[in-house]
Parts: C-alpha cells; structure tokens; sequence
C-alpha cells in the first residue's frame, strides 16, 4: 500500500499485521520484570479477538469506549481493539477522580469502560448510579465482579472468539465500513477552566500523522523505542500511530520509577520524553558529581565546558579538531560515556514535548553526545506538529513543521494558527467553544504565542 492509501487506523493496523507478522512489535515485564515478546501476528490475534468480545456486546460503529489504566502493553491492544471494532476510544487518566471519571463517561455516552485493576474498578463501582451509560466494565488484570458487570479481558476475548465462529468475515467486513471522517480518539483536555473538553479526533488525524512521522524518515524498523508517557495523552497515542505505521520494535512500561532502569535493560534508540524528566536526570548527575568530592566535580565540571564547546559547533554545523578534539575524547571517556551507558549506550535521540524544555538542559545534554529533539503540538493537532530533526535542530525552538503542516502567525497579536489533515473536527457537544477555536475554514486557533526565524524554525 502507497504512503497516502489507509482510510483508518485499523486499516493501517491490519496492514501492518500482514505485512510483517513474525518481526517484534511489544516488549514488556511479566510479573516478575522479565521482558517478553510480542509479535505483530500475536497482537493481530488478540486485537481480532478484542474487537469480536465488543461487537459481540452490540458496539455499533463510532460508539465510544473508555480506557482508564495506566501505560502498559494491553492499553495498546485494547486501543486497537476498539478501532478494529469501529469504536472510537475515550481515554480517562488513571488519577482522575470519581467526578471527572462520571463526568467523561456520560458526556461520552461510554457503553464498554476498561479498567487497569480492581483499585480502579473500585473507583468506577462507587459512582455506578452515575453512569448509566457503562453496561459493561472489562478488567485488564484482576477479578470480575458476581453479577456479571464487570468481567476480564480474558473472557472479553474468549467470547470473541467465539463471534468470530459466527460471524466469519465480518471482522474485515466492519473494518472495510470505516470512513476517514469516522471519529477515532476521544481525549478530554484537562480542563484547567471550566469542564474538560473531549477533542474529537478522526481516523484521517492518526493516518496521516503516523504518514508525516514516517515520512521525516527519522525512525525505522532497525529501531527500538521504550515507551513510557501517558497512553491517555495524545504525546502517547501519536508514538503508537507512528509505531504501527512504521513497524518499530517498542519496549512498553509506563511505571515511572522505572523508567532509567528500564532504559539501561531496553537499551532503545530512541525515547520520546517530558521536559521534567529531563530535569530530573540532570538534577541528579549534577548532585552526584558535586557529592563525589572535589576532584570528581572539578573533572565533571572542566568536561562539561569542553562538552558545552564542541555542542555549540556542532549546532553550526562544525566539528571539534586539533586540541578540543583531544579534550573532547578525553572529557568523553572520563564523564559523557558513563552518563549514555546510563540510557542503555545506543540511544540516537530524545524527543521533547508537552512542555517548554529549558535550552540550558537541552546543551547539557548535547555536551554529552545526547540529542533532544524539542517538538510542539496540541490535542487538538493530534500532537506532533512541530519537531527539530536529527540532522537540523535549533535549541530553544520547536523546530520546523512536519510534512504536510501549514502555519500562520495572526497579525495582530501573533497567536499560532495551524492547518492539518491532523487537526480535530471540533470538541464533543460544544459547538459553540468549537466554532471559537476552528476558524471557517478549518484554522486551529491554537491559544500559543510564537514566531518563525530566518530559517523556517
């Protein structure tokens, strides 16, 4: 199939499956922190088999289910599931209150909520006279409950199988019906002012922004990501589209105290990241260092003024020589070797989002021959929008748009205005907040102040 040719996210997926079946697609810790294996063919398998436990239930095409649970392998299956069902997933963060849970629930018209355990189903049964909608919860790990209400992902599976021998074909048949227009993803922004909002974003959205990352050509197969941010935030949803579009071996566990672990063990190529992770890391090299005593902070400190010196020529596109050339190695193998180790020693980049990154983290970091690559974008814009590349980057900006990406900065007060395949169709039942932030003819008003530099960044 040509770059441009999937009409949805399940489409994509399926392709993917019967394309590559026997390389890796999912990595993740069983219970006791062994990593295993996950091929494409497997995933096709259980996400088939998802999708028939939904329609099996009745899901009719664009109905919403929920998911509220933690990062982790099966939060994917199901999300694929429920496209491959021709639903359209909610995602619920997993700190979210009993309110906000009733509230995005109803307001989605939720039939089939996903729960990660029996906390969270706990969570969900102390409001159940408030979600009239939910006929069924579905527990990724953990016990049903007696009356049939809530039940496990297990035995969502097996009744789908057991649709499958039923309904022979309508599996692809119902795949085959969904539109680009159809809506995919739900995700209610956090609602800071006022009540969340629910983006409505479409198949088209996820299909073209897994296109436009493919077509950087910054990521391959002969990759290996570690995936770790929020699957109910679209920073996470758009690495997942990336991931089935292109075929990237991805190492899955959203635990955050696991986190640097985890990436000496993964050992990946490349981690997409929030700024305070950053800042974390570098707080505590920097602390390490000066606790080392005075010799170990006096090398720390002269290697990172020569790391700080051949960043800013490789930022002109320079490399070190002569002398600095000689203390780079040097400064090298006394701290900057140690600090990639740390990261598993093959990573060929981070990429920055959701937050402004501090430019003086971002040297830092080069210093140490890691690059982060700082991006920009909204729920709204089904995320990725803007991303400095590998070869071009310019600290302290978010880079240049991705293909297919045109940008306007507003006259008057010089407000971003973006226009993409990957903007949302508007907010669920709010027309009016909708007509506000689409102008006519499908601008986003993106609330940001920005400029484009000289060259284009």
């Amino acid at each position: 199939m040509g770059a441009a040719s999937f009409k949805s996210f399940p489409e994509m997926f399926l392709h993917r499956v019967s394309s590559t079946p026997d390389s890796d697609a999912f990595y993740y810790p069983d219970a006791d922190d062994a990593w295993q294996t996950l091929r494409w063919k497997d995933v096709g398998e259980r996400v088939r088999n998802i999708a028939g436990g939904l329609r099996a239930f009745g899901l009719e095409l664009e109905q919403r289910c929920s998911i509220l649970s933690n990062t982790r392998y099966e939060w994917i299956l199901v999300d694929i599931g429920i496209s491959c069902a021709r639903g359209a997933t909610t995602t619920i963060y997993p700190s979210t209150g009993e309110d906000g849970c009733a509230y995005i629930l109803t307001d989605s018209a939720t039939p089939v909520l996903f729960v990660e355990d029996e906390s969270q189903l706990a969570k969900v049964v102390s409001i159940r006279d408030r979600i009239p909608t939910v006929e069924r919860v579905v527990l990724i790990s953990g016990r049903g409950t007696d009356d049939g209400w809530a039940i496990t992902l297990a035995e969502l599976e097996k009744q789908g199988k057991a649709w499958h021998a039923e309904n022979p074909g309508a599996y692809e048949a119902g795949i085959a019906e969904v539109q680009p227009d159809h809506i995919a993803t739900l995700i209610y922004t956090s609602g800071t002012t006022g009540e969340p909002k629910g983006v409505e974003l479409v198949h088209d959205c996820w299909v073209y922004e897994a296109e436009a990352m493919d077509g950087l050509g910054i990521m391959s197969p002969a990759d290996k990501q570690f995936l770790w941010l929020p699957l109910s935030h679209s920073f996470g949803k758009v690495l997942e589209a990336a991931t089935i579009r292109i075929g990237i071996p991805t190492a899955i566990d959203g635990r955050l105290d696991r986190i640097v672990s985890n990436l000496a063990t993964v050992k990946p190529t490349f981690v997409a990241a929030v700024p305070r992770i950053f800042e974390k890391v570098f707080n505590k090299i920097v602390s390490g260092a000066r606790a080392g005593g005075t010799v170990k902070w006096k090398v720390f400190s002269w290697s990172l003024e020569v790391g700080k010196e051949v960043s800013q020529l490789k930022q002109r596109g320079r490399q070190p020589s002569g002398g600095l050339a000689m203390k780079a190695a040097a400064a090298d193998k006394l701290v900057f070797s140690k600090l990639r180790a740390l990261f598993g020693g093959r990573l060929r980049f981070f990429i920055s989002g959701s937050a402004p990154l501090n430019r003086d983290i971002a040297e830092f970091f080069h210093a140490a021959g890691v690059l982060i690559l700082e991006g920009y974008g909204l729920t709204e814009s089904s995320a990725a929008t803007f991303v400095n590349r590998p070869e071009r980057f310019k600290f302290g900006t978010v880079g240049m748009g991705l293909p297919g990406v045109q940008v306007r900065i507003a006259e008057e007060d010089g407000e971003i205005l973006l226009h993409s395949r990957g903007v949302m169709r508007g907010y669920h039942n709010k027309p009016e907040v909708s007509a506000a932030t689409l102008t006519e003819d499908g601008w986003l008003r993106t609330g940001d102040i920005g400029v484009i530099d000289a060259d284009g960044f």
